[in-house]
């Protein structure tokens, strides 16, 4: 059987499995992937379980939900209760702010929509002309370019609450973080669609990192480890691609060129982790009358990212695991969530918690 099941071959997996463990070196590595996807791709296909025991892969911040910060959600709720319509992704809808969530904006009388793309937020705004919307703009590089294409064209009644993250530079931080230890990265593939290969090439070149791009199926999960063993087999770290059949040398330069127009690269703080130089994305000053943070004269106090007693930042940068993090499954839940990574399809937390039954 071809396409899609063919990368979810059985015999296929254990043969790169053997490959793996022909490699296996002599002291423990560990692999960190960005991306909620692999994240989910991993456990639940339950692949640390195949990996020699010397061979760890940890989930790194690759979840679009949860990294925002509490303070830009409490911008959003301050939004939906003084009288703006919030329209947001689903998985936005229940991650918590400082104090409340949009979801708990809506109980309180709150106009607050779920969408599934920019452009329904932009057709609903031209439906109702007479009331004001913000779109709560969340994501990596790959949702960016659909908000850079709107936003120039958007009805004046529709602005825009900015939250977009790259990924890269979080990656860099990770590298130095001393503890953590990291022997290799597994890049994400979808990213990887819209900025290509060049912004990794940091580092094997000034990190001596391997580094693979991978697709999001089982068997590219297997090569892609396979492929940083060989690399650390070898004693020469290289980006190599995985994910050939959907990532390019160069990217999408047209996606590239749409967020480049209409956005600039600032610093910018990530949910639990601080500020991260050059990783967020904010509104070119000619764009400045669809920025919400100009329209409106919001009024919020310093963000609490992480709920007494929960670990969610030590999650998102792959110190620990779940099961590490006092609350998880006890007072977090994917019904009751404390931290944001419980509440994302994308979050480690809760991918987990499905995993157990949950």
């Amino acid at each position: 059987m071809g396409g899609l099941f063919s990368f979810r071959d059985r015999d296929l997996a254990r043969l790169i499995v053997e490959k793996i463990r022909e490699l296996e070196p002599p002291r423990p590595v560990k692999f960190c992937h960005v991306c909620g996807t692999h994240e989910w791709t991993i456990t639940h296909s339950g692949l640390r379980a195949l990996l020699p025991e010397r061979v760890s892969v940890i989930a790194g911040p690759g979840c679009p939900v949860c990294i925002v910060p509490a303070r830009e959600i409490d911008e959003a709720v301050w939004l939906a209760l003084n009288g703006v319509t919030v329209v947001t992704f689903g998985d936005m809808y229940r991650v918590p702010g400082s104090e409340r969530s949009l979801e708990d904006a809506k109980s309180l009388g709150g106009d607050v929509r779920v969408v599934y793309s920019v452009r329904d937020a932009v057709e609903m705004a031209r439906r109702e002309p007479g009331r004001d919307f913000v779109f709560f703009a969340i994501g990596f590089e790959t949702t960016a370019p659909m908000n850079a294409i709107e936003i120039p064209r958007s009805p004046e009644n529709l602005s825009f609450l900015v939250s977009h993250r790259l990924i890269p530079p979080a990656m860099e931080l990770l590298v130095g973080m001393e503890d953590l230890n990291i022997d290799g990265f597994i890049a994400p593939g979808h990213v990887s669609t819209i900025i290509g290969m060049k912004p990794y090439l940091r580092f094997p070149q000034r990190y001596g990192m391997p580094t693979v791009i991978a697709g999001f199926e089982p068997l590219d999960v297997l090569m892609a480890v396979y492929m940083l063993l060989r690399q650390i087999r070898e004693g020469r770290a290289r980006l190599e691609n995985e994910y050939t059949r959907a990532v390019t040398y160069e990217g999408n330069v047209r996606a590239q060129r749409a967020i480049e127009e209409v956005f600039e690269t600032v610093d910018g703080a990530w949910r639990g982790i601080g500020v991260i130089p050059s990783s967020t994305l904010r509104l070119r000053e000619e764009f400045s009358e669809r920025d919400a943070r100009k329209r409106y004269d919001i009024e919020v106090g310093p963000g609490r990212d992480i709920y007494p007693g929960c670990s969610c930042h030590l999650v998102i940068i792959g110190k620990i695991t779940p099961r590490e993090c006092p609350l998880f499954l006890k007072a977090c839940t994917p019904e009751k969530p404390k931290g944001a990574c419980m509440v994302s399809s994308e979050g480690t937390c809760r991918i987990w918690a499905l995993e157990s039954g949950l």
